[in-house]
């Protein structure tokens, strides 16, 4: 974001186009982005740039959500899912310091006498739901990473996704409190009012173990009373009745623990991967109504012992699914796992962020040829875009990030493994030849400028500053941006989550030139892509197009004269992008939109085209594919020389006729 004191040396946006390398001036040293600078100065290339900011908006935006983390299949997804969890682990730990430099209470622990404590308060203890727990800024991550590959050959690709959500929860916070939540259930309450109280005492847990204890201690006595021969040697009578009021006691009330320690034992030793996997190998079952709902049962479960934990721990809980490998995976695999996330997400309460990391066009394929969705995702993007409410579109991989590959690439090689292997184990500085220190300075700077924290603080300050004058836009009266917002919940959500993702890119390029656009403009875009993204793909690829053959239009021409320009040729393509062109709104509506409202130049549109993630790229490759073959012309044959030498013989044989049957001048002026 642009700072409110004086504008600084761009360095985000030399970060974006870095200059070409030398060897007096190797590539500039690259700004990190967020408050991870205070604690990591390892932020070096673009991808490193839009995964601090996709970082950055997950640990705000609303939960459940679903990012559709879209990328062409094998494009360095695992390298930035890495990431992405790093960042996210250090947002959470400067928020914690932030919370504790504040005076908050510190998050208790679920390990050591903490585990006691937990078993105390989920048996005698109910949580209540309080405005100081919902305030709370301090947040934890459960990373869950579920690989769709493994299952690839099961009928019930779903099960094992939800089975890894509920067995992950399990590991990380024990059987034990899990199962005894599971056999008590003790949901957490919502506070009438302004209630400070975040627990209160289980009176009927109270009551039901005090009885139980009386009754045994009675029990007990009784029998010691009926079996004292001395004290009832002339009362037989009364010694069978202490007898049978004794045992009944203790039998009752010892009865009474037993099942419940059962009970917890049995959940303890029967997870909840085992009875999912005992109701899907059930085929009579599974094919009755009730077996969602007895899956949805035990999601639900899960979802209220993690809020509890939230109470328990003094701080939000978010726990961090990722599904790879669904594009290896078949049409029906696909669809099931895609039902399966709508069933976790179902509850509005439920603390779940999913990254689903797929190529788009190959998962609307598939979604289009399984046999159980005719009808229902006869278009498999509008099916996606049912299911996804944050899309992130990975952008192409920038010069710097590409150096760094080839760096990999290159160090990886069998005979530099053990260079690499020692560089590791020395000390650094130690014993490193002055040929590295250049070819590392060449294709990496990792020196820090001095004021680059300083910076970035003012920064992120205006970025959120030019969030909330975004996101206010959005609900103005007076604006006409809400006019062009659809009418549906799902793509309101999409637009919002969006919106702090292009911003804070925006202001990583423009580094405090207010030249740039405005946050308005910003949303304006998130809002043309979202709802006309074939049109808008087409004009970039024409602008693309025009811009590599060397006849680039001016940077004020506006967008919309681009689109009108070759719109002839998009009509001509209706056919191959029907699909496509389904996804748009309404056509009044987009010529209104950028004609008049928000005339777009040339020159904004590449500014935020580098800051769109909200935009699939496989449209704007498969119109460039498209547009490719439809240009090409086919060759005249090549000839002979024989055929040449025949060709030339005939054709003056063929003139010798014609000027021999024709008239001389002479003779026919003569007649």
């Amino acid at each position: 974001m642009a700072s409110s004191g004086p504008a600084s040396p761009s360095a985000a946006g030399t970060l974006l186009e870095p200059s070409k390398p030398t060897d007096d001036q190797p590539l500039p040293a690259p700004v990190a982005c967020g408050p991870f600078t205070s604690y990591n100065s390892d932020i070096l290339t673009e991808d490193d740039v839009y995964c601090s900011c996709l970082a950055k908006t997950l640990c705000h935006v609303p939960v459940p959500v679903t990012v559709g983390f879209y990328a062409p299949f094998g494009c360095r997804l695992h390298m930035m899912l890495d990431k992405i969890t790093s960042l996210m682990q250090q947002e959470a730990a400067q928020r914690e310091f932030e919370e504790q430099r504040l005076g908050r209470c510190r998050p208790r622990p679920v390990s050591g006498w903490g585990f006691a404590q937990l078993l105390w308060y989920l048996v005698f203890m109910q949580p209540v739901i309080t405005e100081v727990h919902l305030r709370r800024k301090n947040v934890q991550f459960l990373f869950i990473r579920f690989s769709a590959w493994q299952y690839a050959g099961t009928d019930k690709l779903w099960a094992g996704l939800v089975t890894t959500l509920c067995e992950g929860i399990r590991h990380k916070y024990g059987a034990l409190p899990f199962s005894v939540y599971s056999v008590l259930i003790n949901k957490p309450t919502t506070s009438p009012g302004f209630y400070r109280r975040e627990w209160h005492c289980r009176v009927r847990v109270w009551l039901a173990l005090l009885l139980l204890l009386a009754a045994l201690s009675l029990g007990v006595g009784l029998l010691y009373l009926s079996l004292d021969g001395h004290a009832l040697v002339h009362a037989g009578g009364s010694s069978r009745l202490l007898k049978a009021f004794g045992g009944a006691a203790t039998t009752v009330s010892g009865s009474g623990l037993l099942v419940a320690v059962y009970s917890v034992g049995k959940h303890v030793f029967v997870s909840q991967r085992k009875k999912i996997e005992r109701l899907v190998s059930r085929e009579k079952f599974s094919s009755q109504l009730g077996f969602m709902c007895q899956v949805k049962k035990e999601v639900q479960l899960v979802t209220d012992y993690l809020r509890f934990l939230e109470i328990y721990q003094r701080c939000r809980l978010r726990v961090v699914l990722e599904v790879t490998g669904l594009d290896t995976c078949c049409p029906e695999r696909v669809v099931g796992v895609l039902d399966a996330i709508n069933t976790l997400l179902s509850d509005s309460h439920a603390p779940f962020i999913f990254i689903l990391v797929v190529d788009p066009s190959i998962l609307a394929s598939c979604l289009e040829s399984a046999g159980n969705m005719k009808g229902t995702a006869d278009n498999g993007y509008h099916f996606l875009n049912r299911t996804v409410t944050l899309p992130f579109s990975v952008p192409s991989m920038g010069r710097r990030t590409k150096l760094q590959f080839l760096r990999d690439a290159v160090q990886s090689r069998d005979d530099l493994l053990y260079r690499e292997i020692t560089r590791k184990v020395r000390p650094p500085g130690a014993g490193r030849s002055s040929r590295d220190s250049t070819e590392d300075a060449r294709l990496l700077a990792v020196e820090m400028q001095p004021d680059t924290e300083r910076a970035q603080r003012r920064i992120d300050a205006e970025a959120a500053r030019r969030i909330q004058e975004a996101l206010s836009c959005l609900h103005e009266e007076r604006d006409c941006l809400y006019e062009y917002v659809p009418d549906n919940v799902v793509s309101m959500r999409r637009i919002v989550n969006t919106v702090p993702i292009t911003v804070r890119l925006l202001q990583q390029q423009q580094q405090g030139d207010f030249g740039g656009p405005t946050p308005r403009q910003a949303v304006a875009w998130v809002i043309l892509a979202n709802q006309w993204p074939c049109r808008l793909s087409w004009a970039l690829q024409c602008l693309e197009d025009r811009q590599q053959a060397g006849d680039a239009p001016e940077g004020r021409a506006r967008l919309w004269d681009m689109f009108c320009d070759n719109s002839a040729e998009l009509h001509t393509m209706t056919k191959e992008l029907q699909d496509l062109l389904d996804l748009d709104g309404d056509p009044e509506l987009f010529q209104r939109f950028l004609g008049a409202d928000f005339p777009f130049t040339v020159n904004e549109a590449q500014s935020l085209l580098r800051s769109t993630v909200n935009l699939d790229h496989s449209i704007r490759r498969r119109m460039g594919l498209i547009r490719a073959v439809s240009a090409l012309k086919l060759p005249s044959p090549p000839e002979s020389p024989a055929g040449d030498a025949s060709h030339a013989t005939n054709g003056a044989a063929n003139r010798a006729k014609t000027t021999s049957g024709a008239s001389p001048p002479g003779h026919a002026s003569s007649h």
